[in-house]
């Protein structure tokens, strides 16, 4: 999607991410059960500007780690600094998107983004940042629409429009594509790369498609239980992914390092080798609604 100069960044710098230590567990489900622990020893680094994706088994803790990064739970043990600055609490500098949009269904698309404004934004200079990340998400025409009046890809771009809002130097996604079909999650896609080239902000991004993880990140993070070890999860892999966005979904090198991420996953050589290849994107036509 094309991006104009009416589109003007008004964000905060891409900050730097660091977690140092990182577990978290949870009590035991009745009394005098043992605790049950989600994360161990989580060590990770990501650079200012940088987009980080993990991976890994449903229930092995992705989601646990980004609320201990965005401070929308504590860590049992370690720490999570943005920036040089430990974080303690929900913080400003951080955005979240979820998989559901969550919008309010009483607002407008429009007033849903300006939700994530921050407190004693001036009402020009919010009204204009509103109306700039419209454009950028291409849902300027759609401003007055209620969420129950637009597609799927149309209110998670709302999501992220309002996730953008205060401009955010940490930006945090945990499958927001999840729930769409095949063809707005390749679209939603390139807009994720089209608002990181406007908006850069560091981006950590929880997903179960390794092709999307590949598609989009620097570097992948495979998050998994070892099972010969105790419990928790760990980081059990990183993949530094070459080559410059956007990157050509079938390209061979993408292909070898997919079928490693799968192998890291437990799927099978056999499987690994029938899995379709990605398709390119197609070309989006004009009336478009994803």
């Amino acid at each position: 999607m094309p991006l104009s100069s009416a589109t003007a960044r008004a964000t905060a710098p891409a900050l730097a991410v660091s977690v140092r230590g990182v577990g978290r567990a949870f009590p035991g489900a009745a009394r005098g059960d043992s605790q049950r622990v989600v994360l161990r020893d989580i060590d990770l680094d990501i650079a200012a500007g940088e987009i980080v994706a993990m991976i890994g088994s449903s229930g092995c803790g992705k989601s646990t780690l980004l609320r201990e990064v965005s401070g929308l739970d504590r860590p049992s043990t370690g720490q999570v600094a943005i920036d040089g600055s430990i974080v303690t609490g929900i913080d400003l500098r951080c955005a979240v998107a979820f998989q559901e949009p969550r919008l309010l269904p009483w607002r407008s698309i429009e007033r849903n983004v300006a939700l994530g404004l921050p407190p004693a934004t001036d009402r020009r200079a919010g009204i204009d940042r509103v109306a700039a990340l419209l454009e950028l998400v291409g849902l300027t025409s759609s401003a007055a629409l209620r969420p129950r009046q637009v597609s799927g890809g149309m209110a998670q771009r709302a999501s992220l429009a309002r996730a953008l809002a205060r401009g955010p130097g940490v930006l945090v996604l945990d499958g927001p594509f999840g729930a769409l079909d095949a063809l707005t999650r390749l679209r939603m896609q390139d807009l994720l790369l089209d608002i990181h080239s406007a908006e850069p902000a560091t981006i950590l991004l929880v997903t179960h498609d390794v092709d999307e993880a590949l598609y989009l990140a620097d570097r992948v993070v495979l998050l998994g239980p070892d099972p010969n070890g105790p419990d928790g999860s760990s980081i059990r892999q990183v993949i530094e992914v070459p080559g410059t966005r956007p990157r050509d979904r079938g390209d061979a090198t993408l292909a070898q390092l997919r079928a490693g991420l799968l192998g890291g996953l437990g799927v099978d050589s056999h499987h690994r080798s029938s899995l379709p290849t990605p398709t390119p994107t197609p070309t989006p036509t004009a009336g478009d609604t994803a």
